[in-house]
């Protein structure tokens, strides 16, 4: 008698081997923090640290106006030479130094008004 039993399921095929997903490539070498922070391109790491002081009342309106030209400037670097990254700064730069810039004299005006 064989082991083989007469009008029960065929065996599973034989399992076939997972392919791995191919990881994000590795950074140059040379490149600190595997290039997070863009330290090439000074202008756009500049906006995106004034930017986010421009958090601050008061100060903040001078520091969100520097921080929304030095954005720009950035983020045409950037453009211009891609090696040098820093584009998500510049443009975190851009938007809290437009938001923060000329958002904080127009609340100051209407606390003043209201």
């Amino acid at each position: 008698m064989s082991q083989q039993s007469s009008g029960g399921p065929p065996p599973p095929p034989p399992a076939q081997p997972i392919e791995a997903v191919p990881a994000e490539p590795a950074p140059p070498a040379g490149e600190p923090l595997g290039g997070l922070i863009p330290y090439r391109n000074g202008p756009a790491l500049a906006a995106y640290y004034l930017g986010v002081f421009s958090l601050i009342p008061l100060v903040g309106t001078f520091l969100g106006v520097a921080a929304l030209v030095l954005g720009i400037v950035g983020l045409r670097k950037a453009a211009r030479q891609p090696e040098v990254r820093g584009k998500v700064h510049a443009w975190v730069g851009i938007i809290l130094g437009g938001l923060f810039g000329f958002g904080w004299p127009v609340a100051m005006v209407l606390i003043v008004v209201w």
